[in-house]
């Protein structure tokens, strides 16, 4: 390579070069040479590329026992995600973290977000990090108590703002705030936040507002900028009940419904179709219903064919994904059932055994520098 032409070529001219690759491209040209590596990781051409392109993934968070059993080892220094366009999975790389028990929790823009055990910690205390397992670089936020992590949901918008939810108190950080710490302020929702998501500015969550015998869900929403109060160092709390007359019994055909952020300013509620009102009905089938932001309305998006969804009738499933793909995992499926804009496919070749109940998120592999 020292006698190549390419080596005459400007810096500039290289990059504009390799900057009409698709991202898929550029890591496989990174392996060619210590030349393409150098240019292909340098700053400057990440900064470039860093919103040219882009790859939409599936990534598996580990189970939350996985420590306890040594055949999950792997999944703590690696993260497994899967290429719907390929039908592939991939393994990313975790082991630049020099961190114990790291666990992915979140995505966006590129950058994932996940808690570890400090590697010179004594206490229970757990820190959440931002890294790109692209670039290989990583940032820890301020630390926090083990109890967060047990019980916040963490919850990332598209400028990385971070924030952990729970059903008392939440947390509040931003890169781009003065004082690098976390905001606390108190939630006050009426039980436990179910399936908590960011779309545009506000955050929306499923409240279960019934009795012990039989739930009754509520969608509750909260925008951002307004529950915020810089100049006090404190959030206020304005959670808003979300009902219209014209839903009428939409949250109560279905059972254990959850959200997902859909495409644009819409919301996806993913959860079983009831049969009847009765107290242990059973369901027809998995019903994804879409609610359009800006008008408030509801539509059927697509319901799970009754071939697949015979393997998640008499289980428990979990629900993630986002935009018009949304992935299932169900105990002892030992694979994953995917809607993918308008067709449905199973995932065959699930990491682990396949007894497992995986959660996941969105993973849009970017080369996106840390903030």
């Amino acid at each position: 390579m020292e006698d190549s032409p390419i080596n005459r070529l400007a810096e500039d001219s290289l990059h504009q070069i390799f900057s009409s690759l698709s991202l898929r491209q550029i890591m496989t040209c990174r392996s060619v040479c210590k030349l393409f590596n150098q240019i292909l990781t340098s700053p400057s051409f990440m900064h470039l590329i860093s919103t040219r392109s882009h790859l939409n993934l599936l990534a598996l968070r580990p189970p939350h026992h996985h420590h306890n059993h040594s055949r999950y080892e792997p999944l703590s220094t690696s993260l497994h995600v899967y290429d719907p366009d390929q039908n592939k999975w991939l393994r990313v790389n975790l082991d630049f973290l020099p961190f114990r028990s790291p666990h992915p929790v979140a995505s966006s823009l590129g950058l994932v977000y996940l808690w570890a055990d400090s590697p010179d910690s004594s206490d229970s205390n757990k820190s959440l990090i931002v890294c790109n397992p692209l670039t290989r670089q990583y940032r820890v936020l301020p630390q926090l108590g083990s109890a967060w992590s047990r019980h916040g949901s963490v919850l990332v918008d598209s400028r990385n703002r971070v924030m952990v939810l729970t059903e008392l108190a939440a947390l509040y950080f931003s890169f781009s705030q003065k004082t690098q710490q976390w905001l606390k302020f108190s939630s006050n929702l009426p039980s436990k936040p179910r399936s908590p998501i960011v779309v545009s500015n506000s955050v929306y969550a499923l409240c279960d507002v019934g009795s012990p015998w039989r739930s009754k869900w509520k969608l509750f929403s909260c925008a951002v900028n307004n529950m915020l109060n810089l100049n006090l160092n404190v959030m206020n709390n304005n959670w808003e009940c979300l009902e219209r007359h014209e839903w009428g019994d939409i949250f109560d055909i279905m059972k254990r419904p959850r959200l997902i952020c859909g495409n644009g300013n819409k919301i996806l509620m993913i959860g079983g179709l009831k049969s009847s009102y009765s107290l242990n009905q059973s369901c027809l089938t998995i019903l994804i219903l879409r609610l359009d932001l800006e008008t408030m309305e509801w539509e059927e998006a697509t319901r799970m064919p009754e071939d697949m969804h015979q393997w998640f009738q008499d289980s428990k499933f979990k629900v993630f994904g986002g935009g018009d793909r949304v992935c299932f995992s169900g105990k002892k499926v030992r694979r994953l059932a995917l809607w993918d804009c308008c067709e449905w496919r199973w995932i065959d070749w699930v990491p682990g055994n396949g007894d497992e109940l995986f959660r996941g998120f969105m993973f849009e592999a970017r080369l996106t520098l840390l903030p």
